[in-house]
């Protein structure tokens, strides 16, 4: 009897590879001009030439050139970002200011009504001066 095999890990997943991979190796294989070069390609990343023959008629369709674009939407233009953000901050900055000058006004009348009503009031009723204090 002999030794036993190594174990099937599971079924085998198929390989995907992107759109940047297939053109760059289509492009080391092309530049291959050395004998056993193509070859050495093959086995080092684990192809066959049907791939090589497969991906070459995508990439002559113009098929990989789409699919090399990034997906998504592009990213967002800098200056954009920038200027939201500014906007977003004047913004808060109004609001503040407006704030701001409401609680100005209010103080504003509150010393005009203090004013009014220390002028109205008996001077020396009830409240001690700062002579008086030190003397009593």
């Amino acid at each position: 009897m002999g030794r036993p095999g190594p174990q099937a890990q599971g079924r085998a997943r198929k390989r995907s590879f992107s759109a940047d991979y297939k053109l760059a190796i289509l492009a080391e294989y092309e530049a291959a001009t050395t004998p056993g070069a193509k070859g050495a390609i093959l086995r080092r990343e684990q192809l066959y030439a049907a791939h090589i023959a497969v991906w070459r008629r995508a990439r002559d369709a113009g098929a990989l050139a789409e699919l090399s674009r990034p997906i998504g939407r592009p990213p967002a233009d800098a200056r954009d970002t920038e200027l939201a953000e500014l906007r977003a901050k004047n913004g808060r900055l109004e609001k503040e200011l407006a704030k701001a000058r409401l609680v100005i006004d209010v103080q504003g009348k509150l010393h005009a009504l203090l004013a009014t009503l220390s002028r109205s009031a008996p001077s020396d009723v009830g409240v001690p001066t700062f002579s008086q204090k030190q003397n009593g």
